[in-house]
């Protein structure tokens, strides 16, 4: 019994410092997430896998008020929960939509610094946890 990612090359896992990962274009900087063989902005094939931020601002958000339809993988039924989603701005480079820890609006505010949690999503049939992202609202550090 351990814990896997929800699917390989996501991010860094396991790690005590954990990354999305994206891809950077190497022809003309683009970076996309999740990682992808070319570049959507001039269709080089001339990418690297890059290692994205862990923390940026709220850019916009919703909440997810109902259970998604199959293949997801996550509570349903009697144990379904409301969640946040919202876009993360990484390093200035990057959008990442992402399911958030809060679902409550009024708990969220667009600009809010939000860093990077890696969670388990479910138990598997092996009895593994499948880990997966969300972005978490930062703690106040006074």
């Amino acid at each position: 019994m351990g814990q896997k990612p929800i699917a390989e090359g996501l991010f860094t896992w396991p790690s005590d410092e954990p990354r999305l990962l994206g891809s950077r274009c190497t022809k003309c900087g683009v970076t996309n997430f999740p990682a992808q063989s070319s570049c959507s902005a001039c269709f080089s094939e001339q990418t690297e896998v890059v290692e994205l931020e862990p923390r940026g601002p709220l850019w916009t958000f919703t909440t997810q008020e109902f259970s998604p339809k199959d293949p997801f993988k996550g509570p349903k039924g009697d144990e379904w929960v409301p969640y946040g989603v919202g876009y993360i701005e990484l390093g200035g480079a990057v959008r990442v939509e992402s399911p958030l820890t809060v679902n409550d609006p009024a708990k969220l505010t667009i600009g809010m610094e939000m860093e990077l949690k890696i969670l388990p999503l479910y138990t598997d049939a092996d009895g593994d946890e499948v880990m997966a992202f969300a972005f978490a609202p930062v703690a106040s550090e006074n």
